[in-house]
Protein backbone atom coordinates (compact mmCIF):
# COMPACT_ATOMS: atom_id res chain seq x y z
CA UNK A 1 0.00 0.00 0.00
CA UNK A 2 1.67 3.64 -0.74
CA UNK A 3 -0.22 6.80 0.64
CA UNK A 4 0.12 10.04 -0.94
CA UNK A 5 1.19 12.74 1.68
CA UNK A 6 0.67 16.06 -0.12
CA UNK A 7 2.75 14.69 -3.29
CA UNK A 8 5.08 12.90 -0.69
CA UNK A 9 4.71 9.06 -1.08
CA UNK A 10 4.91 6.90 2.11
CA UNK A 11 5.13 3.24 1.12
CA UNK A 12 3.56 1.38 3.48
CA UNK A 13 4.26 -2.58 1.76
CA UNK A 14 6.57 -2.90 5.01
CA UNK A 15 6.75 -1.65 8.37
CA UNK A 16 7.90 2.11 8.48
CA UNK A 17 9.46 4.17 11.36
CA UNK A 18 7.60 7.74 12.03
CA UNK A 19 9.60 10.39 14.29
CA UNK A 20 8.96 11.74 16.83
CA UNK A 21 8.99 15.56 17.14
CA UNK A 22 7.63 17.36 20.39
CA UNK A 23 7.99 20.91 20.36
CA UNK A 24 7.02 21.53 23.50
CA UNK A 25 8.24 22.16 26.87
CA UNK A 26 6.76 19.64 29.09
CA UNK A 27 6.05 16.30 26.66
CA UNK A 28 6.79 13.03 28.90
CA UNK A 29 10.37 12.37 27.36
CA UNK A 30 11.51 14.70 24.94
CA UNK A 31 9.56 17.47 26.26
CA UNK A 32 12.22 20.91 26.11
CA UNK A 33 14.83 19.68 23.61
CA UNK A 34 12.86 21.28 20.45
CA UNK A 35 11.17 23.93 21.60
CA UNK A 36 14.09 26.08 19.61
CA UNK A 37 12.78 26.01 16.16
CA UNK A 38 16.30 25.33 14.53
CA UNK A 39 16.96 22.50 16.71
CA UNK A 40 13.53 20.94 15.91
CA UNK A 41 14.79 21.28 12.31
CA UNK A 42 18.05 20.13 12.99
CA UNK A 43 16.45 16.87 14.66
CA UNK A 44 13.97 16.01 11.59
CA UNK A 45 16.74 16.08 9.57
CA UNK A 46 18.60 13.88 11.91
CA UNK A 47 15.84 11.38 12.12
CA UNK A 48 15.40 11.63 8.41
CA UNK A 49 18.72 10.84 7.95
CA UNK A 50 18.35 7.66 10.49
CA UNK A 51 15.58 6.17 8.22
CA UNK A 52 12.94 7.81 9.86
CA UNK A 53 9.95 7.63 6.46
CA UNK A 54 7.72 10.01 7.88
CA UNK A 55 8.04 13.05 10.88
CA UNK A 56 5.15 13.47 13.18
CA UNK A 57 5.48 17.04 14.16
CA UNK A 58 3.53 17.70 17.55
CA UNK A 59 3.37 21.18 19.35
CA UNK A 60 0.81 20.38 22.22
CA UNK A 61 1.94 17.60 24.88
CA UNK A 62 -1.03 14.60 25.09
CA UNK A 63 1.07 13.34 28.27
CA UNK A 64 -1.43 12.26 31.10
CA UNK A 65 -2.14 15.47 33.02
CA UNK A 66 -0.69 17.59 30.79
CA UNK A 67 -1.96 21.26 30.37
CA UNK A 68 -4.17 22.54 27.10
CA UNK A 69 -2.53 24.80 24.75
CA UNK A 70 -3.96 28.09 23.21
CA UNK A 71 -4.33 27.73 19.28
CA UNK A 72 -1.90 30.75 18.53
CA UNK A 73 1.24 28.86 21.25
CA UNK A 74 0.07 25.74 19.06
CA UNK A 75 0.36 27.14 15.71
CA UNK A 76 3.58 29.48 16.79
CA UNK A 77 5.66 26.15 17.47
CA UNK A 78 4.84 23.89 14.44
CA UNK A 79 4.43 26.47 11.26
CA UNK A 80 7.80 27.52 11.43
CA UNK A 81 9.22 23.95 11.55
CA UNK A 82 6.69 22.96 8.90
CA UNK A 83 7.66 25.96 6.56
CA UNK A 84 11.17 25.85 7.27
CA UNK A 85 11.43 21.44 6.99
CA UNK A 86 8.75 21.02 3.58
CA UNK A 87 11.04 22.23 0.84
CA UNK A 88 14.10 20.27 1.89
CA UNK A 89 12.74 16.96 3.68
CA UNK A 90 12.18 14.15 1.28
CA UNK A 91 9.65 12.52 3.55
CA UNK A 92 5.90 13.75 4.38
CA UNK A 93 5.30 15.70 7.94
CA UNK A 94 2.34 14.82 9.85
CA UNK A 95 0.73 17.57 12.07
CA UNK A 96 -0.14 16.00 15.66
CA UNK A 97 -3.15 18.04 16.75
CA UNK A 98 -6.49 17.60 17.25
CA UNK A 99 -7.76 21.46 16.77
CA UNK A 100 -9.04 22.12 13.12
CA UNK A 101 -7.28 25.48 12.42
CA UNK A 102 -3.92 23.52 13.37
CA UNK A 103 -4.88 20.42 10.87
CA UNK A 104 -5.70 23.31 7.99
CA UNK A 105 -2.61 25.50 8.88
CA UNK A 106 -0.20 23.00 8.82
CA UNK A 107 -1.00 21.24 5.73
CA UNK A 108 -1.02 24.42 3.89
CA UNK A 109 2.28 25.28 5.18
CA UNK A 110 3.34 21.47 3.53
CA UNK A 111 2.14 18.57 6.26
CA UNK A 112 1.04 15.47 4.53
CA UNK A 113 -0.77 13.77 7.13
CA UNK A 114 -2.69 14.56 9.83
CA UNK A 115 -2.45 12.75 13.28
CA UNK A 116 -5.40 13.03 15.43
CA UNK A 117 -5.55 11.53 19.32
CA UNK A 118 -9.07 12.28 19.08
CA UNK A 119 -10.08 10.49 15.98
CA UNK A 120 -11.41 14.08 14.54
CA UNK A 121 -14.15 14.58 17.23
CA UNK A 122 -13.02 17.69 17.98
CA UNK A 123 -16.10 20.44 17.15
CA UNK A 124 -14.71 20.99 12.91
CA UNK A 125 -12.10 18.74 13.05
CA UNK A 126 -13.67 15.61 10.50
CA UNK A 127 -14.77 18.83 8.33
CA UNK A 128 -10.90 20.55 8.34
CA UNK A 129 -9.56 16.60 7.75
CA UNK A 130 -11.91 16.26 4.70
CA UNK A 131 -10.60 19.60 3.58
CA UNK A 132 -7.12 19.03 3.29
CA UNK A 133 -7.51 15.96 1.43
CA UNK A 134 -4.68 13.81 3.18
CA UNK A 135 -3.93 11.17 5.27
CA UNK A 136 -5.57 11.13 8.50
CA UNK A 137 -4.79 8.86 11.76
CA UNK A 138 -7.64 8.56 13.94
CA UNK A 139 -6.34 7.40 17.39
CA UNK A 140 -8.69 5.53 20.60
CA UNK A 141 -8.54 7.84 23.82
CA UNK A 142 -10.75 7.10 26.89
CA UNK A 143 -11.13 10.65 28.30
CA UNK A 144 -9.16 13.69 27.63
CA UNK A 145 -5.13 13.81 28.55
CA UNK A 146 -6.33 15.65 31.62
CA UNK A 147 -8.16 12.27 33.17
CA UNK A 148 -7.51 9.95 31.04
CA UNK A 149 -5.57 7.53 33.28
CA UNK A 150 -8.24 8.23 36.33
CA UNK A 151 -9.47 4.66 36.60
CA UNK A 152 -10.16 3.67 32.86
CA UNK A 153 -12.63 0.63 32.53
CA UNK A 154 -13.57 -1.64 29.61
CA UNK A 155 -15.53 -4.56 28.86
CA UNK A 156 -12.92 -6.03 26.54
CA UNK A 157 -9.97 -3.17 25.55
CA UNK A 158 -9.80 -5.02 22.00
CA UNK A 159 -13.16 -5.37 21.19
CA UNK A 160 -14.01 -1.78 22.71
CA UNK A 161 -11.07 0.53 21.25
CA UNK A 162 -11.58 -1.68 17.65
CA UNK A 163 -15.63 -1.09 17.73
CA UNK A 164 -14.86 2.84 18.75
CA UNK A 165 -12.08 2.63 15.61
CA UNK A 166 -15.08 0.92 13.27
CA UNK A 167 -17.40 3.74 14.45
CA UNK A 168 -15.10 6.47 13.35
CA UNK A 169 -14.15 5.36 9.70
CA UNK A 170 -17.77 5.12 9.49
CA UNK A 171 -17.93 8.74 10.65
CA UNK A 172 -15.50 9.95 8.22
CA UNK A 173 -17.08 7.97 5.64
CA UNK A 174 -20.30 9.25 6.33
CA UNK A 175 -18.62 12.66 6.01
CA UNK A 176 -16.81 11.92 2.51
CA UNK A 177 -13.38 10.95 3.67
CA UNK A 178 -12.16 7.91 1.76
CA UNK A 179 -11.43 4.89 3.78
CA UNK A 180 -8.21 4.71 1.48
CA UNK A 181 -6.92 7.86 3.55
CA UNK A 182 -7.64 6.44 7.22
CA UNK A 183 -5.18 4.85 9.20
CA UNK A 184 -6.22 3.61 12.80
CA UNK A 185 -3.77 3.46 16.51
CA UNK A 186 -5.70 2.03 19.20
CA UNK A 187 -3.79 4.63 21.13
CA UNK A 188 -1.45 2.42 24.08
CA UNK A 189 -1.29 4.51 27.23
CA UNK A 190 -4.30 6.93 26.28
CA UNK A 191 -6.75 5.65 29.00
CA UNK A 192 -5.32 2.38 29.92
CA UNK A 193 -4.05 0.45 32.82
CA UNK A 194 -0.94 -2.07 31.85
CA UNK A 195 -2.80 -4.66 31.43
CA UNK A 196 -5.14 -3.07 28.72
CA UNK A 197 -1.85 -1.96 27.11
CA UNK A 198 -0.17 -5.40 26.80
CA UNK A 199 -3.46 -7.12 25.50
CA UNK A 200 -3.65 -4.32 23.20
CA UNK A 201 -0.30 -5.64 22.36
CA UNK A 202 -0.67 -9.13 22.21
CA UNK A 203 -3.94 -8.95 20.45
CA UNK A 204 -3.39 -6.57 18.07
CA UNK A 205 -3.71 -8.54 15.35
CA UNK A 206 -7.50 -8.69 15.49
CA UNK A 207 -7.38 -4.95 14.41
CA UNK A 208 -6.32 -6.24 11.27
CA UNK A 209 -10.42 -7.38 10.57
CA UNK A 210 -10.90 -3.69 10.25
CA UNK A 211 -8.57 -3.33 6.90
CA UNK A 212 -6.39 -0.45 7.52
CA UNK A 213 -3.20 0.67 8.33
CA UNK A 214 -2.33 0.33 11.93
CA UNK A 215 -0.30 3.15 14.11
CA UNK A 216 1.28 2.18 17.22
CA UNK A 217 2.85 4.86 19.42
CA UNK A 218 4.67 2.29 22.28
CA UNK A 219 8.18 4.15 22.58
CA UNK A 220 9.86 5.06 25.99
CA UNK A 221 5.76 4.63 27.54
CA UNK A 222 5.03 5.06 30.83
CA UNK A 223 3.66 1.10 30.52
CA UNK A 224 7.33 0.47 30.64
CA UNK A 225 8.49 1.79 33.69
CA UNK A 226 5.41 0.08 35.58
CA UNK A 227 6.37 -3.21 33.97
CA UNK A 228 10.11 -2.89 34.63
CA UNK A 229 10.47 -0.14 36.52
CA UNK A 230 13.04 1.82 34.61
CA UNK A 231 13.02 5.82 34.06
CA UNK A 232 12.32 7.03 31.08
CA UNK A 233 15.88 7.34 29.76
CA UNK A 234 16.21 3.67 30.39
CA UNK A 235 13.67 2.01 28.23
CA UNK A 236 15.21 1.67 25.00
CA UNK A 237 15.51 -2.01 24.65
CA UNK A 238 11.71 -2.24 26.39
CA UNK A 239 10.64 -0.09 23.68
CA UNK A 240 12.54 -1.59 20.99
CA UNK A 241 10.83 -4.71 21.94
CA UNK A 242 7.17 -3.53 21.36
CA UNK A 243 8.05 -1.85 18.45
CA UNK A 244 9.01 -5.78 17.22
CA UNK A 245 6.01 -7.32 18.75
CA UNK A 246 4.00 -4.54 17.19
CA UNK A 247 5.50 -5.07 13.25
CA UNK A 248 5.13 -8.94 13.59
CA UNK A 249 1.78 -8.14 14.45
CA UNK A 250 0.58 -6.30 11.64
CA UNK A 251 1.33 -2.72 12.71
CA UNK A 252 1.95 -0.37 9.10
CA UNK A 253 3.85 2.47 11.28
CA UNK A 254 5.77 2.37 14.61
CA UNK A 255 6.31 6.02 16.30
CA UNK A 256 9.42 6.68 17.79
CA UNK A 257 11.79 8.75 19.55
CA UNK A 258 14.84 6.59 18.79
CA UNK A 259 14.79 5.93 15.18
CA UNK A 260 17.72 4.56 14.27
CA UNK A 261 17.47 2.05 16.74
CA UNK A 262 14.08 1.08 15.53
CA UNK A 263 15.39 1.20 11.75
CA UNK A 264 17.75 -1.53 12.87
CA UNK A 265 14.94 -3.62 14.46
CA UNK A 266 12.73 -3.68 11.37
CA UNK A 267 15.72 -4.27 8.92
CA UNK A 268 16.25 -7.45 10.50
CA UNK A 269 13.11 -8.47 10.91
CA UNK A 270 12.35 -7.77 7.07
CA UNK A 271 15.22 -9.21 6.23
CA UNK A 272 13.94 -12.98 8.08
CA UNK A 273 10.64 -12.61 6.52
CA UNK A 274 12.03 -12.43 3.11
CA UNK A 275 13.97 -15.44 3.90
CA UNK A 276 11.28 -17.70 5.22
CA UNK A 277 9.02 -16.26 2.26
CA UNK A 278 11.68 -17.71 -0.29
CA UNK A 279 11.91 -20.89 1.64
CA UNK A 280 8.01 -21.76 1.93
CA UNK A 281 8.15 -20.92 -2.16
CA UNK A 282 10.99 -23.23 -2.71
CA UNK A 283 8.97 -26.32 -0.46
CA UNK A 284 5.43 -25.16 -1.44
CA UNK A 285 4.82 -24.22 1.86
CA UNK A 286 1.51 -22.02 1.36
CA UNK A 287 1.39 -21.80 5.12
CA UNK A 288 -2.02 -23.64 5.93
Amino acid sequence: MQLDCAGKPLDLTRPRVMGVLNITPDSFSDGGSFLEAQAAIDQAMAMCSEGAALIDVGGESTRPGAPPVSLQQELDRVLPVIEALTPHLPVPISIDTSKPEVMSAAVQSGAGMINDVCALTSVGAIEAAKACAVPVCLMHMQGDPRTMQHSPQYTDVVSDVRDYLAARVAACEAVGIPRGRLLLDPGFGFGKTLTHNLSLLARLAEFGTLGLPLLVGLSRKSMFGKLLDRPVEQRLAASLSAALLAAQRGAAIIRVHDVAETVDVLAVLDAVERVAQDHDKETGDDGT
